[in-house]
Parts: C-alpha cells; structure tokens; sequence
C-alpha cells in the first residue's frame, strides 16, 4: 500500500463516519486472497466505501464474457488489474465458477452485478462453494429508491426460491416486459425502444436488472445460502451493501 493511499483512507475513515464500519472490514482482509465476481468496481477502490484493493494479497476476477458493455475486452489469463496489482481473470458465468476448486478462496466481492443474474440464489450458493469455511461475502446491490428501477416492485424470497428450484438460466426472458415498461429514462440512455433492443438481446448484454432488492431481502437470501449476516447498510448515491460469511 502507497503511503498517500493510507493517509486517504485515514482521512476518508476520520472525515466519513458512514464508512468506518466497512473500512475496519477491509482491513480484517489483509493480506487475504480474494474473488470479485464482475468488477473491478470503484466502491472497492482507495477512495470506495470498502477500499478492500488496498489490503488484499491478490484478488481474481470473474466475468461472463470477453466483450462487456462495461469492461470492453478481456481476455482470461493473468489480466484483473486493480489498484496497482494484478489477479487472474476467469471468464466465467456467475453461477458456473468451473474449473474453481472448493474452498479456494477467503473472501468473495460482488458490486453491482447479482441483479443482471437471472438465478441470485444459485449464483450465491456457487460463490459460497469457492468459499472457505468462515469466508466473507462483500455483496453491493443497487438501492431502487435511486435508480433507473424506482417504479418497479421488489422482488420477494419466493419468488428467488422458485427460480433456484426451476434452475432459471440466463436465457431468462420473464421480467423483460415489466423492465421495458417502468424504466425510468435518462437521455443518455437513449430512446426506450434503444432499451428493448438491447434488453430482448440480454443473453449478449446482460443489460436487464431481473430482480429488485432489498437489505431485508439481501439478509434473507443469503441466509437461506448459509451465510450469516454482519452488516448492512446503505450507501449514496445507490448502494446497499452487505457484508456476510460463509457458515
């Protein structure tokens, strides 16, 4: 860790007493190696609300694919750059970490990337097995009351329950109606018919939020996983954030 960086996170850690919790959880992470399903992600970094980057020995990274509307081109190998280190990069589904052995890992990050899964709970029992016993999970979902989802429904336990059960891929089209519907535009989104294209072809661009959280609902989930929930809380400008660990 740059010196400059620590004396950051001091500051952000004296300046922002939202922030002290998780901070003194990604310090508990030092030397740890880790997973990040998606990312790299900013809420991670020096100046995020969990600057877990600063601490970690090594943290892979996860993605679906080579091209992502969010990351560009990737390439499996040793190619997950974050801070001013490097992890391997697996292009993996988030509910299919083949090829991970069980228990390789100590930590799991995910931010922002459960709700473009068509199937949480079996993402989260996947990411539980790569888990070692007493693990945490970093999970950041988006907060609705903030975003682009403001008008649409939270989903329930049941109703993820039902879809582990079915084993619901990715090809899953069954809220792709109510997403086109009750989006909230932004012009830099574009036209709302730019939003359906891209939304029927969500097996390409993983663009569409299937489900819609909660921190009730998030404790919830991961408890029916076998996680055990240590802290929750929100975060501006659209975070809710949990940190939880493997049973």
């Amino acid at each position: 860790m740059q010196l400059k960086d620590a004396i950051t996170t001091w500051v952000s850690y004296i300046k922002r007493p939202a922030k002290r919790k998780l901070i003194n959880y990604s310090a508990q992470l030092r030397g740890k190696k880790g997973i990040e399903i998606g990312g790299p992600s900013a809420l991670f970094a020096v100046k995020g609300y969990f600057p877990v980057y600063l601490f970690a020995a090594q943290i892979d990274g996860a993605n679906f694919s080579t091209n992502t509307i969010w990351e560009g081109q990737i390439q499996e190998g040793n190619n997950f750059h974050y801070y001013n280190k490097t992890g391997y990069q697996f292009i993996r589904e988030a509910t299919d970490l083949q090829g991970i052995a069980d228990n390789s890992y100590d930590f799991v990050l995910s931010c922002h990337c459960l709700e473009h899964v068509a199937n949480p709970l079996k993402a989260l029992y996947e990411w539980k097995r790569v888990l070692k016993p007493g693990g945490q999970l970093v999970l950041v979902l988006p907060d609705k009351r903030h975003t682009f989802d403001i008008n649409r429904p939270y989903t329930t336990l049941e109703h993820l329950q039902q879809d582990y059960k079915n084993n619901v891929g990715e090809d899953d089209t069954t809220h792709f109606d109510e997403i086109i519907r009750l989006h909230v535009m932004d012009e830099k989104e574009g036209t709302r018919e730019e939003l359906a294209s891209q939304i029927q072809q969500n097996i390409r661009y993983r663009r569409a939020h299937h489900h819609v959280f909660s921190l009730e609902l998030m404790k919830q989930m991961l408890e029916v996983c076998g996680f055990t929930t240590l802290h929750q809380q929100d975060g501006a400008p659209f975070h809710l954030i949990t940190v939880a660990q493997k049973n």
